[in-house]
């Protein structure tokens, strides 16, 4: 079976797919890939996240890229995806490597590969690496079965052990107001989700509570994705032991969540709202703001408010880092939780980050984040957002994708007025809300994405979605 990148890297099911055979693969059409990059004299990086097996398919990605006379930067330790692009930005290197499956189950693992940026790799970058990988299965590329030892490469420093972890924290105290939250008194609790966020935040704040802060594979059962299904545990901590706020981080740290005083999963859509709203208003910032397709339109407000200029894009974190890397944005996210705010930080996703910067923004204005929201929504009117991803048969989602294809009058009730097909069928309706289909890039399924006024709009639009 063919090697194939999704919109956020390679993933598959381990011991399937997802082998050492494949992992090597990718490894040797990876260090292809690099060495036609300039500053491949540097070296590169490589990180690895809390799931089975990923120290043991790091080392092997070392030996192998080592192999091809490539310095890899080794990390000692589980770390979080936005430490590896932060330790590649640091060290100036040519590019990197993070073994992850993100949010994905338990039963998954990945391969991301990053710029010298620190970003997800660009597409034609992408489209090379699965050329190299068909060129490798076809014999028309030739690897070696024979690598030398992880010490051996340690020991002549082609493979350097890398404590990247600690440069990670190092910088968050440079990036976070931590005096101020810790004078706040602000309750805070943090839910990694036995991710690689594990380990961390008490370095920065000793007093915060931690949920799930250690190595579990199987992550507890759950998917590691801050959505409400997976998060009521972590709700119910909050709330019985009195938390201001909860902030939750996926299974590579690099997506984030929340939790209100209240236990109610706070919408990633409006976490993005509000960072801009503080960026701008507090930290006086300015610049483009880049956002996907599945965003809120509140953003495109509030814009209208700051007299900032506004990009969408497909969904896929990639497609904001190449606007990251051609001017000046402000912020980049998505509604799944990845938000990049390259006008402070560097131009990729931080799920820690945000969440420590969203507790500054409630200790600043001394509100909650319920309160802070209720501001937002007097400003610029109610928009309620729900996501369903619908697992499917290929033949099903076919029907479903046929039928989005040929669109619609009306919607639940509502006129459609406009159709974007840039990533998958968003049909804008009236009054504000709209309704969003379009294939996952990472796993078999579909998603309906809606956004209106009411949540019972929103519930008509996804009914409508679910009966395709």
């Amino acid at each position: 079976m063919p090697i194939k990148f999704g919109t956020d890297g390679w993933r598959d099911v381990i011991a399937q797919d997802y082998t050492f055979e494949n992992v090597a693969k990718v490894s040797y059409a990876t260090a292809e890939y690099f060495k036609t990059q300039k500053q491949v004299k540097s070296g590169i990086f490589i990180g690895y996240d809390a799931r089975f097996g990923s120290r043991d398919f790091a080392e092997l990605a070392a030996r192998v890229i080592a192999s091809q006379g490539i310095k890899v930067y080794l990390a000692t330790t589980i770390v979080a995806t936005p430490a590896t692009s932060l330790a590649i930005v640091k060290k100036k290197l040519a590019g990197g490597v993070m073994i992850t499956a993100s949010h994905n189950p338990a039963k998954y693992n990945g391969y991301k590969i990053k710029g010298w940026y620190g970003g997800a790799a660009f597409p034609d970058a992408i489209a090379v690496i699965e050329k190299n990988c068909d060129a490798i299965t076809s014999g028309k590329i030739k690897i070696s079965k024979e690598l030398a030892s992880y010490d051996g490469l340690v020991k002549s420093k082609q493979i350097i052990p890398l404590d990247a972890k600690k440069i990670y924290i190092d910088e968050l105290r440079k990036l976070v107001n931590l005096p101020l939250l810790q004078k706040s008194k602000l309750r805070i609790a943090y839910d990694p989700m036995y991710g690689s966020g594990i380990e961390t935040l008490e370095h920065l704040l000793p007093d915060a509570a931690i949920l799930h802060n250690v190595w579990n594979p199987g992550f507890g059962g759950t998917p590691p994705e801050p959505l409400p299904q997976n998060t009521k545990e972590f709700a119910n901590f909050v709330v019985e032991a009195g938390y201001d706020i909860g902030i939750v981080t996926d299974g590579d740290a690099d997506r984030i969540g929340a939790i209100d005083e209240f236990g109610n999963f706070f919408s990633s859509q409006m976490i993005l709202c509000l960072l801009l709203k503080y960026l701008v208003e507090v930290r006086k910032k300015k610049g483009e703001v880049v956002v996907s397709l599945s965003v809120t339109s509140m953003i495109d407000k509030m814009c209208a408010k700051y007299k900032l200029p506004v990009q969408r894009t497909p969904v896929g974190f990639k497609y904001i880092t190449e606007f990251m890397l051609k001017g000046n944005v402000l912020i980049g996210g998505e509604e799944s939780g990845g938000i990049g705010i390259p006008s402070i930080h560097i131009p990729e996703r931080d799920g820690l980050f945000n969440g420590l910067l969203l507790a500054e923004i409630c200790a600043h204005y001394k509100k909650s984040l319920a309160s802070l929201v209720k501001d937002l929504e007097k400003e610029y009117g109610a928009h309620e957002y729900e996501r369903y991803d619908f697992h499917t048969t290929d033949d099903r989602k076919k029907q479903v994708l046929e039928k989005a294809k040929k669109g619609f009058t009306s919607i639940g009730g509502l006129k459609v007025i406009g159709t974007n097909t840039t990533d998958g069928f968003k049909y804008l309706l009236d009054g504000g809300a709209w309704l969003m289909i379009r294939t996952s890039g990472t796993e078999p399924l579909l998603r309906y994405y809606a956004e209106a006024p009411t949540m019972a709009i929103v519930k008509k639009l996804l009914d409508f979605a679910k009966k395709l």
